[in-house]
């Protein structure tokens, strides 16, 4: 591996043995990144397969010469690896997670609401023709009412000025309400299928331009240190490294790493400088902030799929509702009552006719015929997805520090003459501070 490596981080290949082998290295790398590119395009940014098939080939050929023909390309894609694991690489992680909860949770909560208002509007469109059906009962008593009315009356053997039945008006034809619903009902399922669409379409755009932009500013950002690395030997130069071992060594002043000042690092050791613990505990906090919005989501998730279930079952359970119409009627007529009472003789009245009937009605609000899809549960693998990626979040919070030290190594492996000038620097740095005290 170290000599696969040493042929790598050359700047120009010693012989025809190391030029087919870095050739070869470079080929497995490109095939290995073209695949997981592919993949990244396809399934996580949602393009055309043909699309990301050409993207990928074309991408892997221009990577694979840069690759094979630039020394300083090669130093920036091998110091992308580690950059993954910085703030740019979460970013990229934070992106695949927006997108697999957009594309996965928010059709699930949107269809369980669906469910909801297919549920209302069930029993709505039921309940309002169990209504107009009950105005069918009405329009019976009336009727049989007006009859018992009028045989009181054609009892009666007097002049009567009008003949004719008690009148109840009844909307027999019930169909402009059912359109009318019908209508409400589509419009509500337009709007929330044009939700639906808007937010998918502005969340995939927003991703592809957050992963496009992340994808640019890691290359910038290992471009960078690359630079800063090459003009600057201040930059990131606090590490206690071979070279500036041997060089101690060399010039019998091993005693000035003996005990280092506290800013110095192996970059070998685990040791955790005050402030990158700060900046890793800033950073875990911010992550926790995306963590509970994407909770949040997951909850709405939840909540929305036990509302419709519940709406369903309670919707099937509903008991008909009896309804009794109660009428009473009783006709009776006085002789004379004017007369009998001036001469203070009691009033007698004769009956002529009693009513007296109950009229049954249930109302009911479901039925079996109601058009609704049933809802759907969470899905348990993408809240297993959205964890993993999570906990690997949380992982590059405090292993960010480490790979920045991997890049400082990577860089140094690349470019050794300038590495020894940087370690020389900072053994000059060291003995002008052990002189000074």
């Amino acid at each position: 591996v170290a000599d696969l490596w040493l042929v790598y981080s050359k700047p120009i290949p010693a012989n025809g043995r190391e030029l087919r082998t870095l050739f070869l290295q470079c080929s497995c790398v490109t095939a290995v990144i073209g695949g997981l590119f592919y993949n990244w395009m396809f399934a996580s940014l949602e393009y055309s397969w043909h699309l990301s098939i050409a993207m990928a080939v074309s991408f892997s050929l221009l990577l694979l010469l840069t690759l094979f023909l630039v020394h300083p390309a090669r130093c920036v894609f091998s110091m992308i690896m580690p950059t993954l694991g910085t703030k740019q690489g979460r970013k990229l992680l934070l992106s695949t997670c927006i997108m697999i909860v957009v594309v996965n949770i928010t059709p699930n909560i949107i269809s369980n609401i669906k469910t909801i208002l297919q549920v209302i509007k069930c029993i709505c469109k039921n309940s309002s023709e169990s209504l107009l059906n009950s105005t069918t009962l009405l329009e019976t008593a009336s009727w049989e009412f007006g009859n018992a009315i009028q045989e009181t009356v054609d009892s009666m053997n007097i002049y009567r000025p009008m003949n004719g039945h008690f009148q109840f008006s009844l909307l027999k034809n019930s169909s402009l309400i059912y359109q009318q619903m019908q209508l409400a009902g589509e419009k509500i399922g337009r709007d929330f299928l044009a939700v639906e669409v808007l937010v998918k379409d502005s969340v995939r755009v927003g991703n592809k331009l957050v992963a496009g932009f992340s994808m640019l500013y890691l290359c910038f950002e290992s471009t960078w240190y690359l630079k800063k690395y090459l003009t600057n030997l201040r930059f990131d130069n606090f590490y206690i490294t071979k070279k500036l071992e041997r060089l101690a060594v060399d010039r019998k002043a091993a005693h000035l790493l003996v005990s280092p000042s506290k800013n110095l690092i192996r970059p070998t050791g685990l040791k955790l400088s005050r402030e990158e613990v700060m900046l890793c505990l800033m950073q875990a906090m911010v992550l926790t902030v995306a963590l509970m919005l994407m909770l949040v989501v997951v909850a709405m998730d939840h909540f929305a799929f036990s509302v419709a279930d519940t709406a369903m079952r309670k919707a099937a359970q509903f008991s008909m509702v009896p309804v009794t119409l109660s009428i009473k009627y009783s006709a009776k007529i006085g002789i004379l009552p004017f007369l009998l009472k001036l001469l203070q003789l009691p009033a007698e009245e004769l009956p002529l006719q009693d009513f007296a009937r109950n009229y049954h009605h249930y109302l009911s609000f479901s039925s079996a015929h109601c058009r609704i899809s049933p809802p759907t549960p969470p899905n348990p693998s993408v809240l297993l997805v959205v964890g993993l990626l999570f906990c690997i979040l949380y992982a590059t919070v405090f292993l960010e520090t480490y790979a920045h030290r991997l890049c400082r190594k990577i860089a140094g492996s690349f470019f050794e003459s300038w590495e020894e000038k940087r370690a020389l620097y900072l053994y000059k740095k060291l003995s002008r501070k052990h002189k000074e005290r």
